[in-house]
């Protein structure tokens, strides 16, 4: 594929090294063997802001994915999907709903997931959720459409930038 990503944890227990980071090792490990290329790793803690500025990090150094893993429940202090949504300049809502589709019918579970998915520039950003099991799941899902999907943004990238 020769395409490029991001991970960003998003766990104040991660981020506080309290708790090993064993799904973002478990996506970079998923996209290695699909020939994506990692350009950007950061754990950061369950706060807005912080989220928000490791995003635009990660699309500035070339991220042509960002996948951010955690955040993504009922806690209260769970706010990777409204950072996400402050974020993106357009939303892709089948992406989510379709890894919440094929995921469910492992664990109806999934249902209850807040993530969501969006394009900032040239970026595609999904939201994961935060174990290890259940990322291993979700990307599954949506590797299929993956390769079309950023293809298709970045011969939008292109054209435009030729434009300029």
């Amino acid at each position: 594929m020769g395409f490029t990503f991001a991970v960003i944890t998003c766990s104040d227990k991660a981020s506080r090294g309290e708790r090993e980071d064993l799904s973002a090792k478990i996506i970079t490990d998923i996209l290695l063997s699909q020939g994506f290329i990692n350009v950007f790793y950061k754990i950061v803690p369950d706060e807005k802001e912080m989220i928000k500025e490791a995003i635009i990090q990660a699309q500035k150094r070339g991220a042509n994915l960002i996948l951010t893993t955690g955040g993504t429940g009922f806690y209260t202090r769970d706010v990777t999907p409204e950072a996400t949504l402050e974020i993106v300049e357009k939303q892709t809502p089948g992406i989510s709903e379709l890894i919440r589709y094929e995921t469910g019918k492992i664990n109806k579970r999934s249902y209850l997931s807040r993530a969501v998915s969006g394009i900032y520039k040239n970026s595609l950003i999904i939201n994961l959720p935060g174990s290890p099991k259940a990322v291993k799941e979700c990307l599954e899902a949506v590797l299929p459409i993956l390769e079309h999907g950023l293809n298709i943004l970045l011969e939008n990238e292109r054209e435009c930038g030729s434009e300029s």
